[in-house]
Order: C-alpha cells, then structure tokens, then sequence
C-alpha cells in the first residue's frame, strides 16, 4: 500500500536517493546544498511511500491561487508502472484546490508517460534565461 503526504521538511539526502533510483539525477543538480534549498523553497513536496521507503516525489512552486508549477516528479524504477506518478500530480493538484492553471515540463524520456495518461500537451511552452 502506497502512502501519500506533504513532506515540507524531507531530507536532501532522501530527494537525492529517489532521483538516483527514479532516474532523473542526471537531469538535476547533485550538490547537496542546492538539493536542500530545491526542497526548502518549494510550497508544495508531496511523497509517496511504501511502508517507510520513499518511492515517489512531487516537488512544486505555486502562488496558492492561480498558478502550480511541478518542476520535479519522480518515481523509484522499481515502482514504476503502478499509477504512483498519475496519484502524486492528482494528490498535488488536490492540496492547491483554488489553483487554476498547473503545469510542468516532461523530460523527454517520459512525455510517452504523459502522453498515455491523457494530460494535454501544450505547445506554448518557452524557456529564458537571466541576461
């Protein structure tokens, strides 16, 4: 049985763990400090759990009334498959009702995940970076 919850104060080291098995380390940074901080500044860390073991991970940025930006969700290879990713974005859009808009960006080794899901793509998408 998978246990879903906020997590604000999750440990580094844990997020670091789950992006080694989910897959996505490469994709992140793997400075500790700045694994902390991700989690600290985030407003919303949703985990998944099976018994004690971290499986799964939400990490979002939202304003609470407009706006949600999942910018990390992350699943243990071992568990994937099981609908843990579709109940973490379901169980983060549940913790931010008046939230109208949510959003994320597909690393390009899961967009098939989404795809299958039915969540709509969206082709407006744009990428900036500082001067």
């Amino acid at each position: 049985m998978i246990r879903y919850a906020q997590e604000p104060a999750l440990a580094a080291a844990d997020f670091a763990d789950l992006l080694q098995r989910s897959g996505l380390a490469p994709r992140r940074p793997a400075e500790p400090e700045r694994l902390a901080a991700m989690l600290r500044n985030a407003q919303l860390v949703i985990t998944a759990r099976a018994d004690d073991q971290l499986v799964g991970l939400a990490r979002s940025i939202t304003d609470w009334s407009y706006c949600l930006y999942c910018s990390d969700l992350c699943v243990d290879a071992g568990w994937q498959g099981q609908g843990i990713g579709k109940a973490l974005l379901a169980e983060t859009a549940d913790a931010a009702p008046e939230v109208r808009t949510c959003l994320l960006l597909s690393a390009p080794g899961a967009v098939s995940f989404y795809e299958a899901a039915g969540y709509p793509r969206h082709d407006g998408a744009f990428l900036f970076k500082r001067r």
